[in-house]
């Protein structure tokens, strides 16, 4: 719940921090000016503490990650690293001993990027499985496994990739992420809320540093810093390629394009936000396997692009937040909203709305996917005849949601699927042309995940589970435990596995699949349902 006494202290903090343009600046500075090499360096710790990981996968090479951080929480956000450049040595071979290196080279992690590398490797081959490796200063890091995409057009008799979203900290340890290294992917998507930015400590021993809400760059690094030493995050990451987006929390919860969110702070000068947003969007780009094409100008950053798996999937990741109009009615769940109907307001901006239809117009592949982050289908979560709908979510922008599924059915988008988080449950929804008319055309599936760790532990049914499952007949299963969603294509169908754990506030749970759901191809719609107690 919203604290106002702390977040007006957090908010004079972050003002202060401001002051008059110089945090802008100061990332601004920290895109562009070169820093001296650090001869012969010496650090104080093993600086590897934040491991590794690869994303972006194509046909002919990845991304893989790693940033230098002997301190990974030190309070200035440095990592423990002075303010010069190290060079940093890169391998990746055919085996995980490094008999068969195929890719070698050296960058130089530099302070302007918080001592990251994001290297982009080419010249690979086609769908096949790699391992890769740094050193810096003589010290080698953890080895991860990634894997490249397929040629384009390959006929693939199968693929296998997991959704995840939401790892709230201090709400419960990240045990699914530790099964999730078990499995035998191609991919992971990561839909958003990779880190809180409030001030939350739990009672698990697993407290947000800094103990505030964060607003400056310093404490965006320091919380990455922090979430991504979690030894099972990191397993996660080591095991596959990832790609990934953001949602609120990585920035402050429930903004929206330039908006700040709507609660006791005395500023809501957009200009003010946009310096926070700066901020947030550089530290998301240091802590994470992303290509130089997203890396952060200022306030603005390129996140919706697609990945292609040979002629079996397409997969769009869009951005829900950056050109979002504001929420209306309040934010929050409102009753005869008409301002939700407005046809001009957005979700995802006129260009990359363009972007999107247009691609799955053009996409040759069997499935069409949309990675998301707040979900389209419509929920009534109201008993009775009146309709409550959220309206952070597409609810609160139905005349883009209705722009989106008229494009899909008149453009004649085959195997429309969409993948959503931040609900914190999960539930999966023949999506509706007409959500108030049942017999009208079903254009797709929306599958939702539930969160890693957020909201605790959660239980296979609770009362707003009924509520859905009683007020939405589009709706076809539901679940609040924690875990993620394991997915696997063929060319005739589409197999979604929600796979759960049964408590987060205490490590090692157990892992369980709760239900599974089948699409066959062709027909739009879930085609069967199959619920575990």
């Amino acid at each position: 719940m919203f604290d106002a006494l702390s977040a007006s202290t957090d908010r004079r903090r972050f003002l202060s921090l401001l002051g008059g343009g110089t945090l802008a600046a100061a990332v601004g500075m920290a895109a562009t000016q070169p820093s001296r090499a650090w001869a012969n360096p010496q650090f104080s710790d093993y600086p590897f503490s934040l491991g590794v990981a690869s994303g972006e996968p194509v046909p002919d090479g990845v991304v893989i990650w790693t940033k230098l951080a002997p301190e990974p929480t030190a309070p200035d956000g440095k990592g423990g690293m002075p303010n010069k450049a190290v060079p940093v040595n890169w391998q990746i071979a055919e085996d995980p001993a490094f008999a068969r290196v195929v890719r070698a080279g050296a960058e130089m992690a530099s302070p302007e990027l918080g001592h990251s590398v994001h290297v982009e490797v080419s010249g690979l081959r086609p769908d096949r499985e790699y391992w890769y490796r740094f050193r810096a200063a003589g010290q080698l890091s953890p080895v991860g496994r990634t894997k490249t995409a397929p040629a384009a057009g390959a006929a693939l008799a199968s693929m296998a990739f997991a959704f995840v979203s939401c790892q709230n900290m201090p709400a419960g340890y990240f045990t699914a992420y530790k099964h999730l290294a078990q499995e035998d992917l191609d991919v992971v998507l990561h839909l958003g809320d990779y880190i809180y930015e409030g001030s939350g400590q739990g009672q698990l021993g697993r407290g947000h540093l800094p103990v505030s809400e964060i607003f400056s760059l310093s404490d965006y690094r320091v919380r990455h810093g922090q979430y991504k030493t979690d030894p099972d995050l990191q397993a996660a990451h080591a095991a596959f390629p990832w790609l990934v987006t953001l949602d609120d929390h990585e920035v402050e919860n429930n903004w929206a394009g330039s908006i700040s969110q709507e609660d006791n702070e005395p500023d809501q000068d957009p200009a003010v936000f946009l310096e926070r947003r700066a901020a947030a969007f550089q530290a998301f780009y240091e802590f994470q396997p992303l290509r130089l094409a997203n890396k952060p100008n200022g306030p603005d950053m390129q996140l919706f692009r697609r990945a292609k798996f040979g002629n079996l999937a397409e997969i769009n990741m869009v951005d829900t937040r950056q050109y979002r109009d504001d929420q209306v009615c309040g934010g929050g769940r409102a009753f005869d909203c008409y301002e939700r109907l407005d046809p001009a307001r957005t979700m995802l901006g006129e260009t990359q709305e363009q972007w999107l239809l247009d691609g799955m117009e053009r996409s040759d592949s069997t499935w069409n996917v949309m990675g998301n982050q707040v979900f389209s289908m419509q929920v009534d979560a109201t008993p009775g005849p009146q309709v409550g709908l959220g309206m952070d979510t597409w609810n609160g922008y139905a005349a883009a949601r209705q722009r989106l599924y008229d494009g899909v059915q008149q453009r004649g988008v085959d195997n429309f699927v969409i993948l959503t988080g931040d609900a914190h449950r999960s539930a999966a929804a023949d999506l509706k042309l007409n959500f108030d008319d049942q017999s009208s055309p079903t254009i797709g599936t929306e599958f939702l995940g539930t969160s890693i760790s957020s909201g605790g532990n959660g239980r296979d049914m609770d009362a707003t589970g009924q509520q859905w499952l009683a007020e939405n007949p589009h709706l076809k299963f539901h679940n609040a435990q924690r875990g993620y969603v394991r997915c696997e294509l063929t060319p005739t169908q589409w197999r979604t596995d929600y796979k759960v754990v049964p408590y987060v506030t205490t490590p090692d749970a157990p892992l369980s699949t709760n239900g599974t759901l089948y699409v066959e191809a062709g027909r739009p719609g879930i085609a069967q349902v199959e619920k575990n107690a």
